[in-house]
């Protein structure tokens, strides 16, 4: 234990990762020792000689693989966070291993069959073992041995190619990068910005991970525009080879198990439950989406003078924006300071919603400076959990913005939870730290599922907090954007970071006036994405496809969506949720969810909006619940019906 602080659990509060002790060497050991430890735990179940229980068995399981679990959640935390040449080498090593950990423990006959014979004692349990019995079902269980061996290698290989897209993802973000020597040539950009670019008498603007670069809105000069869309839609090209072998592999593996694509495999276990649903929303969405698109394009060229390319949608959206509402986005950016914006808006909404309240633990470092801890007490001061913050871009650290839990809340084990949010804004050389208003809404948005793994009342891991469908885990994590312009809060967080005066309720209001402009952009780089995940996932098993950028182009010219001014949001060689994480055949997750937010939106304004009776309630039936009912059962007790897809198709401009 003294040559491990990973082989004990952490005597930190809450349970908190010793970050401080732990070094790159003490991973693997403790990789290694876990699997082992959970392997015998598994035997001890499985050797059980009495009928099997929920408490010998689902309880059982709940319990094993403790070491395990604490050395992942540190690990992969960092290996996404702040991944060293030795995390990232080690990353590349135990993926593949862990893959086959698992896989042994799924296709182990002996205990599958403890499992569905085990009955549930009440409806908390009785869904808890049906998860179960379908996560060893969909995991091969009860495949011939012959299939299951082949489903081995298979999943062996797609971790490492996930891993190997992930890490040529993060180095391109840096090495393929704008570079240029004349300051000149980034006219458009602040003082502040430029500062921060600077590196060595050269200035360098690194790719953030979806295709429309925020500088393209902001550089003056047409020529570098063109170079920074062009070095983001043909960054890391080697990861298109790839992409082709894994939806290869996904369609072979979803055969063996008995599914005619990935795109069914995947959402048989969602709450859009078929093929056909998620494509008849998409297509719902698609024209409309499209004809939008074309409206803004015409008032684009009008504005320009010229035919206008992808590079300049951007730059002349925001010339179009200014001359229509008299609003400039760069003019809210002085009243946004970063810890504003968190103290007094993003903990201060969640504090006027649920009652909770939020301590600073300087005492609880992370695996960064960069890393601040909060502790978070319920209304009656009794401890919630903790909540850490990971806010600014590095080159160790992959790009966009997610959560993630450490300690995950569970009744059973005692324990509370423990949730990160990181972001990627970029950290100015010196000064305050002033987010854009998109940056804001990442904020909000990040901190909606924190709230969801925070505010989980659940007494098994195995359904807490995110623990949820793909398609419904975006839903609380959009409803919390709402407070961005929620007059309460943007009052106390959008103040001058040199004056302390408020944001005029003249830029406010030319903002709320502009929100629906460019939605046709919005919704069809989105909508493009969608589909392209789609088109890779619903191929079949023996489908062959030679050159991704071909494939690509016929996917969205078959969907109807292959209008040339707005590019996909994501190209194959980039779109790291399918390739590199968890939204394979998901990412129309983002759209399905929405539906519900707007409903509740809708909800919150009919009944008053920012209360404590609000909040008691979404938190009662929706956040506490974690994943321990069914989910669109849980968003039927919270709104009173089903979700209507009125509320979004008038928020995006498409009614």
């Amino acid at each position: 234990m003294a040559e491990n602080p990973l082989f004990a659990p952490s005597t930190l509060p809450y349970q908190l990762p010793p970050f401080a002790e732990i070094g790159d060497d003490h991973y693997l050991p403790a990789f290694e020792r876990g699997m082992a430890e959970h392997l015998a735990e598994i035997d001890a179940i499985v050797a059980d000689g009495q009928a099997p229980t929920f408490a010998t068995t689902i309880v059982a399981l709940e319990e094993a693989g403790r070491l395990l679990q604490r050395a992942s959640a540190a690990f992969f935390s960092v290996a996404a966070s702040h991944a060293t040449d030795a995390v990232r080498a080690l990353e590349v090593e135990i993926t593949p291993r862990l893959a086959a950990h698992w896989d042994t423990i799924h296709m182990n006959r002996g205990l599958y069959d403890r499992v569905r014979h085990v009955v549930g004692a009440d409806a908390e349990e009785a869904w808890v073992l049906e998860r179960y019995r379908l996560d060893f079902a969909r995991a091969g269980a009860e495949l011939s041995d012959g299939d299951q061996h082949r489903l081995r290698e298979l999943n062996q290989e797609l971790s490492r190619l996930r891993t190997t897209f992930s890490q040529a993802l993060l180095e391109a973000s840096t090495s393929e990068a704008l570079v240029v020597d004349d300051p000149a040539l980034l006219d458009g950009l602040s003082p502040a910005t430029l500062a921060a670019l600077e590196d060595h008498g050269s200035y360098r603007l690194p790719l953030l991970n979806f295709t429309s670069q925020p500088a393209l809105a902001e550089l003056t000069n047409r020529d570098i525009r063109q170079r920074l869309y062009e070095l983001s839609i043909n960054r890391a090209p080697a990861n298109r080879e790839l992409a082709i072998r894994m939806a290869a592999l996904r369609a072979e593996r979803s055969r063996l198990l008995g599914y005619p694509n990935h795109a069914a495999y995947a959402v048989a276990d969602q709450t859009a439950k078929s093929v056909e649903a998620v494509e008849a929303m998409l297509a719902k969405l698609s024209g409309p989406a499209v004809a939008n698109a074309r409206r803004e394009a015409e008032a684009l060229t009008e504005q320009a003078g010229f035919p206008i390319e992808p590079w300049d949608w951007p730059f002349y959206a925001e010339k179009v924006r200014k001359a229509r509402y008299d609003f400039d986005g760069a003019d809210m950016r002085p009243y946004l300071e970063l810890d504003r914006v968190l103290i007094d808006g993003v903990f201060e909404a969640a504090t006027e919603l649920y009652g909770i309240a939020f301590r600073e633990r300087s005492d609880l470092p992370g695996y960064h400076a960069d890393v601040r801890t909060f502790e978070v007490l319920d209304e009656d001061g009794s401890p919630l959990g903790l909540f850490l913050l990971d806010p600014y871009a590095r080159p160790t650290k992959r790009g966009g913005a997610w959560m993630n839990s450490l300690v995950t809340q569970s009744r059973l084990l005692g324990e509370l939870p423990v949730v990160m949010n990181n972001l990627n804004i970029t950290r100015p050389p010196s000064g305050p730290t002033l987010l854009t208003l998109d940056e804001v809404t990442t904020a909000f948005h990040e901190f909606g599922h924190a709230l969801h793994g925070l505010l989980s009342d659940v007494r098994f891991p195995r359904v807490s907090g995110t623990s949820v469908p793909r398609d419904f885990v975006e839903f609380p994590s959009q409803v919390n954007e709402m407070w961005v312009t929620w007059p309460e809060i943007i009052a106390r967080y959008a103040r001058h970071h040199e004056t302390g005066e408020p944001m005029p309720q003249s830029l406010i209001d030319k903002m709320k006036a502009a929100e629906t402009f460019n939605q046709g952009f919005a919704t069809l780089e989105y909508l493009k994405a969608a589909l392209l995940d789609w088109a890779w996932h619903v191929l079949a098993a023996g489908d062959e496809v030679t050159d991704a950028d071909a494939f690509e182009a016929a996917a969205l010219e078959a969907a109807g969506v292959d209008f040339p001014l707005v590019t996909s949001r994501y190209r194959t060689s980039y779109f790291s949720h399918i390739f590199g994480g968890g939204y394979s055949a998901g990412y129309y997750s983002y759209i399905w969810s929405e539906v519900l937010d707007a409903d509740t939106v809708e909800w919150f304004e009919e009944h008053g909006g920012l209360t404590r009776a609000n909040g008691d309630h979404f938190r009662r039936t929706l956040l506490a619940r974690g994943g321990s009912r069914d989910p669109m059962d849980a968003f039927r007790e919270f709104r009173g019906r089903d979700p209507r897809i009125e509320p979004l198709l008038e928020r995006r401009g498409l009614a």
